[in-house]
């Protein structure tokens, strides 16, 4: 998704400096035109906005955090995005953390797949002041083809959590409705093609039934993270005082698949879990 991001900046001639844990991804913008820094405190040096696409929590702490992180290299004023799915109560200490540099935070998380996000098609999600909304509103647009202001700090945080423990909990369900029809002797093949017709056919059913049909399960988004927002979202759901009884049982669907090394695989892998 980051590497989407970058590319779709690069293409429309934004400056752009580029930093990966994997240098060798980081590598491969600079011939379209980016700069590749050493460090996270490197790339977000001299910037006046730096955007952070990482995997969850710890990353998104090692990007930002210590000596070598962006936070120390950015400039006073500069304003900081945190596109990445996290949970709310990381979000908001970060936040403070970057008040504390005296830098504008928004938490900016998308919905979208990797060819949305080379296309500018990703629709962002954003927690934050309305001041620091309205300056990333622009680079932002050309990132997304929708940008929604949500409200104050975690706020795109936590929609985005919600959004994909719904996810997850829709194809948890896909998946042992094929184990069902399976064991009760009907023709699977037949089967699906009635449900890919029926009311419960949304965006996301269709897309996994399209990876079962060709056999591709070459990650958009991978098994693993959508374990990891489940959980992420089932915690805040404690904090909130909120039970969430269909997300706790998908999450152990999701932990199964994982356990039978699916994880690197894209999430529609959980129906060979």
């Amino acid at each position: 998704m980051g590497g989407g991001m970058a590319h779709r900046l690069l293409s429309l001639q934004y400056p752009v400096t580029v930093y990966n844990r994997s240098r060798a991804k980081a590598e491969r913008f600079a011939s379209a035109g980016a700069t590749v820094a050493n460090t996270p405190h490197e790339g977000a040096a001299g910037s006046e906005i730096v955007i952070s696409m990482v995997a969850d929590d710890d990353a998104s702490r090692s990007i930002w955090l210590g000596d070598d992180g962006a936070l120390a290299g950015a400039a006073r004023g500069s304003l900081l995005l945190e596109s990445s799915t996290l949970s709310v109560g990381w979000v908001k200490e970060l936040s403070a953390a970057a008040q504390a540099r005296h830098c504008e935070f928004l938490d900016a998380p998308v919905t979208g797949t990797k060819p949305h996000a080379a296309n500018g098609e990703l629709f962002f999600m954003v927690g934050g002041s309305a001041v620091g909304f309205a300056r990333a509103r622009d680079v932002l647009s050309v990132l997304g083809r929708e940008v929604l202001h949500l409200g104050p700090v975690g706020s795109g945080a936590l929609l985005k959590l919600i959004n994909n423990f719904v996810c997850g909990v829709e194809a948890a369900a896909f998946a042992e409705a094929l184990s069902f029809l399976t064991a009760g002797g009907l023709d699977r093949k037949k089967s699906i093609a009635v449900l890919g017709n029926s009311a419960l056919a949304s965006p996301l059913i269709k897309r996994m039934m399209t990876s079962m049909e060709a056999n591709d399960f070459t990650p958009n988004f991978p098994l693993k993270l959508m374990t990891k927002d489940i959980g992420y979202a089932i915690k805040e759901a404690e904090n909130c005082g909120v039970p969430l009884p269909t997300a706790v049982p998908a999450l152990e669907v999701f932990k199964h698949a994982l356990e039978k090394g699916l994880g690197e695989e894209d999430f529609s892998a959980v129906v060979k879990g």
